[in-house]
């Protein structure tokens, strides 16, 4: 169960990217390049943690997985305050 969890947490977090590169093409509003900036490092988060917990349980990538969360937020908070009225 726990695997098709993580699978749909990756789905919709690259789902989400899509949507937001999408719309940021259509309006080039920069606090949506700034979070699907964010949602596609999240995506990515979401592939390891199913490799990590799935594909690969002998290796711990829990190093790398926080990294890439971390710089996505950094991204995304960095993008908030860029653009902050």
């Amino acid at each position: 169960m726990a695997e098709i969890v993580y699978l749909l947490c990756g789905l919709t977090s690259a789902a989400c990217a899509v949507l937001l590169v999408r719309s940021y093409f259509a309006t080039r509003s920069r606090l949506l390049l700034w979070s699907s900036l964010c949602f596609l490092g999240l995506a990515a988060n979401n592939v390891l943690v199913f490799v990590d917990k799935v594909t690969a349980p002998q290796i711990d990538l829990s190093v790398p997985r926080s990294a890439i969360a971390l710089v996505s937020m950094m991204i995304l908070v960095f993008g908030l305050i860029w653009d902050a009225p």
